[in-house]
């Protein structure tokens, strides 16, 4: 692999970078590199002060051009051990017009999914559970916070709350909420989301597996019965470079 990066990073190659400064020259001869794979998923990057040895220029250059790839989620540095090539991000397609569940959405693609449980518990609702829900201030919640996960990629974090008159134990989810909802007979068959641009704090990055900073999608879904009444509140996060909402348009 030496060899290979000695081959890369050649002074040549990276002339024949196209214009710019030097650290997009060579950010652009790596991204080139991976995306016609001859870095491949899991491929190590020699120490900084080698890459600027093969390439003759500085360290200072090497860094800069690496955070920019460490930023598009190209490249990810893990401490202790090195930067290595990033795992290329499937882009997850979800329709705004239907009400499904994230496991029911990633049966339907042919996509394995899982969940890490972050929290379960019974909670004194918040002035959002209160307003949201429209529950009184003695009506506890069942709060499910969990780690979203695809064919072994971490898509989303999510937060949801049900009144304790809907879920009262929210330990009896091992899998779908609304798998669960649904056996209650309390699935709901509406909602309204609110999607908006964040970006990523330190500890939902480290969930997710991107950079701290990098863009994301938060959501929050009211869900609500036949009967009008609310049912499910949540908030949810999504990565930016792993989802896609699309709503289909129709003259009204």
């Amino acid at each position: 692999m030496t060899d290979d990066f000695a081959s890369i990073l050649s002074p040549e190659r990276l002339q024949a970078g196209g214009s710019g400064p030097l650290y997009v020259k060579l950010r652009r001869t790596l991204e080139e590199a991976i995306r016609a794979g001859t870095l491949g998923h899991g491929d190590a990057l020699p120490p900084e002060r080698d890459i600027a040895e093969f390439a003759t220029v500085s360290r200072v250059t090497v860094r800069k051009a690496i955070d920019e790839l460490v930023a598009d989620g190209l490249l990810v540095r893990r401490h202790g051990s090195g930067t290595f090539v990033a795992k290329p991000v499937s882009k997850v397609e979800q329709r705004l017009s239907q009400l499904t569940s994230f496991t029911e959405d990633m049966a339907r693609r042919g996509m394995t999914s899982r969940s890490e449980w972050l929290h379960k518990g019974i909670h004194t609702p918040s002035p959002d559970e209160m307003m949201n829900l429209g529950l009184a201030a003695d009506v506890k919640v069942s709060r499910l916070s969990r780690l979203r996960i695809a064919d072994d990629q971490p898509l989303a974090i999510e937060n949801a709350s049900v009144s304790g008159e809907f879920l009262p134990d929210p330990f009896v989810v091992t899998t779908s909420l609304y798998a669960e909802l649904e056996r209650r007979q309390v699935r709901p068959v509406r909602a309204v989301q609110r999607i908006s641009a964040t970006n990523m704090k330190e500890a939902d990055a480290h969930l997710l597996g991107v950079p701290v900073g990098a863009a994301g999608l938060s959501i929050e879904r009211i869900s609500y019965l036949g009967s009008g009444r609310a049912v499910e509140f949540t908030r949810s996060l999504y990565r930016g470079d792993a989802y896609d909402f699309v709503a289909e348009l129709t003259i009204g």
